[in-house]
């Protein structure tokens, strides 16, 4: 006789298991010294949170417009863009000039500005409300995505070598140098989007029946469409901003969501996406930091594990 669980037990699990990840990460080797390890870990712990909520929930709503699990934002070219930018601002102003002016939140700026504005331009252009506008905008977002990255590549062969050892520090997520003064404006900014995110939380429910029966049920699709893509952009662009690019991170986290949450309503995908996302993201911290002892980035180890899914993921849909 099959146990059948309900979602919010589900959910309740989960979050239990999060709670101890987070809970293992503060207090496993703190060895009573609470004045440093407090700030310390707390604002890397406040780093890894933010970037999992923000690339969990953007992720789901993303493979929700577009009818595809294997997709993730990162195909419009937010990884590459930023990738550029990087490259750009060290070979025109020298290493880490804005940072090293005290400037930071510049830096920060400039990032989210570009690549939100950069997300916006592209939807408004090519989303028209026609039957393929959708796959036109995605196979736009690979195109400038090609770009993007021809043109980082190009600036890199002109910098410094000792620049290019910074610039590649940048090319994956590292949560060890958070400038914790930004944390306050990345929050405000992801909890605005998500607040808006989650209000549409039912229309999303009848897009995932198709563009058609979204319409027969009176859902204004190219409004939500577009009110959803804009509100991905905001969220993908200010963690990378924050932290750097995330490429399989979301294909992971969402698809044990749908496998785990025992529903197909966003109401139970969106919070067990952000809870896997917690326990992947802090859990691998603690396990490379606390019970391996390892100086390596967890992302790395990430993006691995995500690869892998996402190949299996391709050649399943082939067989």
């Amino acid at each position: 006789m099959r146990l059948e669980v309900s979602p919010n037990t589900r959910l309740a699990l989960l979050a239990t298991l999060a709670l101890w990840v987070v809970a293992a990460f503060m207090l496993i080797g703190a060895g009573g010294n609470w004045d440093f390890v407090l700030p310390f870990r707390g604002a890397k712990l406040a780093a890894m949170l933010l970037v999992a909520y923000a690339i969990a929930v953007s992720s789901v709503l993303f493979q929700t417009i577009t009818h595809n699990r294997i997709l993730t934002p990162s195909i419009m070219g937010f990884d590459a863009l930023y990738l550029l930018i990087q490259a750009v601002i060290i070979f025109s102003l020298g290493i880490d000039p804005l940072t090293e002016t005290g400037n930071p939140n510049l830096r920060f700026a400039i990032e989210v500005v570009l690549m939100t504005g950069f997300a916006c331009l592209l939807f408004r252009a090519l989303f028209n409300g026609a039957a393929h506008s959708l796959h036109l905008m995605l196979l736009a977002g690979i195109v400038f995505g090609l770009l993007f990255r021809s043109l980082s590549s190009f600036v890199m062969r002109l910098i410094d070598p000792n620049e290019f050892m910074v610039l590649q520090d940048r090319m994956f997520a590292s949560f060890n140098a958070i400038q914790t003064g930004l944390l306050w404006v990345a929050a405000i900014a992801i909890g605005l989007a998500s607040l808006l995110a989650w209000r549409l939380r039912r229309q999303y429910d009848a897009l995932t029946l198709g563009r058609e029966i979204a319409v027969n049920l009176g859902i204004d699709y190219r409004r939500t469409v577009m009110l959803t893509l804009a509100l991905i952009a905001v969220m993908v662009s200010v963690s990378t901003a924050l932290v750097g690019p995330v490429t399989f991170f979301g294909l992971l986290v969402s698809n044990l969501a749908y496998v785990t949450a025992g529903s197909g309503k966003h109401r139970y995908l969106l919070p067990m996406a952000v809870l896997w996302g917690v326990v992947f993201l802090v859990g691998g911290q603690v396990l490379l930091e606390r019970v391996l002892a390892l100086n390596a980035t967890v992302s790395v180890v990430i993006e691995f594990i995500g690869g892998l899914l996402f190949l299996f993921l391709i050649t399943r849909k082939k067989t």
